[in-house]
């Protein structure tokens, strides 16, 4: 896995640890860009015009191969955050539904500002049996979350959520998987989710403005957006009446430069092997707990969970961040610490090093 970091040049710069905050560009990738745009400076608008009907179909068979979806059942958004308000347009108001207390904002405000009845249940530990005593006593009907948290990387158990839907197979269960998408080889329609939306600047390594929105068969029933739009109807001016649910969330053009960094860039993983990406992945998540819970770094909940992202929120102050930086590590602060997240084009060694900034005594 370690010859892949040639294609990412900042690494050469210091240790990035920070892909919660953005996904790196490859040269492979920009290289794509590049003739895109010079195609598009000869061409025009026929250029622009061909790229949307030949290519924007393979952006979404691309998506539906890599997780495993129906084509019709996939929309492609500029981001996370347009597809769930675009989609909760349709969501009755009478609703009842369940948040993570602190979730990213982009998953629980959407429901707050419409005046949903929002329940709340905080991730400490055990939270997984307070969320099911909450949907049984409540009457909980929609269930929105993210798969990983972003202060501090826990993630949700797939399996308890396969339980979930299969004793509530009402419940709708809506999640982002913006810092989930690209970590794991993962089969939507084996999945327990009805709706997985994600931007993939992240852990997708795509650039931004471009994501999608995974949706179940049926799932159209409880959710039926009035949004709409020209492109929605194919360009079909008899075709109003007959746009289905995932193309509600496309009412407008879609950027072929964008979308097409999303198909690039899921070539580029598939290429390298999802299964390979994992398991990699699993192998830096372990060494960095353990290391880390040493330091007595990580709150109590994740050093009891068996399995934990690569996303690590570590107790330490505006010193240790500014420490941090001095020595070329690339991170964040986020939920009163400071974030690091490792993904493939990491090493062992990367893990090491911050290990040894954060024992060095100023």
């Amino acid at each position: 896995m370690d010859d892949y970091q040639k294609h990412f040049p900042v690494l050469s710069q210091g240790i990035y640890a920070n892909t919660a905050a953005s996904g790196l560009m490859y040269t492979d990738l920009v290289a794509w860009r590049h003739r895109h745009d010079q195609q598009f400076l000869e061409g025009g608008s026929n250029m622009k015009m061909n790229a949307m009907v030949r290519d924007i179909p393979k952006v979404r068979e691309t998506v539906g191969r890599f997780f495993h979806c129906k084509t019709e059942n996939i929309a492609l958004v500029p981001n996370f955050s347009i597809g769930l308000n675009l989609l909760l347009e349709g969501l009755d108001l009478k609703s009842k539904v369940l948040l993570l207390e602190d979730d990213y904002p982009s998953v629980n405000w959407p429901f707050e500002d419409r005046g949903f009845n929002c329940l709340y249940v905080d991730t400490n530990d055990r939270f997984e049996d307070r969320i099911r005593k909450l949907i049984l006593e409540e009457g909980i009907t929609v269930f929105a979350f993210s798969v990983v948290q972003w202060v501090d990387g826990i993630a949700m158990d797939i399996e308890f959520l396969r339980e979930l839907k299969k004793e509530h197979p009402e419940l709708l269960l809506i999640a982002d998987g913006t810092q989930f998408c690209g970590t794991v080889d993962f089969n939507f329609e084996e999945g327990p989710f009805d709706v997985l939306g994600a931007s993939a600047y992240k852990w997708l390594l795509a650039g931004y403005g471009n994501g999608f929105v995974l949706l179940k068969d049926g799932v159209e029933e409880a959710l039926r957006s009035p949004s709409t739009g020209f492109n929605a109807a194919a360009g079909d001016l008899e075709g109003r009446d007959d746009i289905g649910l995932a193309k509600r969330l496309e009412p407008g053009h879609l950027d072929t430069l964008n979308f097409g960094s999303l198909r690039v860039s899921l070539e580029f993983l598939m290429g390298i092997g999802m299964g390979k990406i994992e398991k990699r992945l699993k192998e830096l998540s372990q060494k960095a707990k353990k290391a880390f819970s040493e330091l007595k770094l990580l709150s109590d909940v994740v050093v009891s969970k068996t399995e934990h992202s690569t996303i690590f929120n570590l107790r330490a102050d505006e010193n240790t961040f500014k420490k941090l930086q001095k020595s070329g590590v690339i991170c964040s602060q986020r939920g009163g610490g400071v974030r690091v997240s490792f993904h493939f084009y990491n090493t062992e060694k990367d893990i090491d090093a911050i290990v040894k900034i954060l024992k060095t005594r100023e």
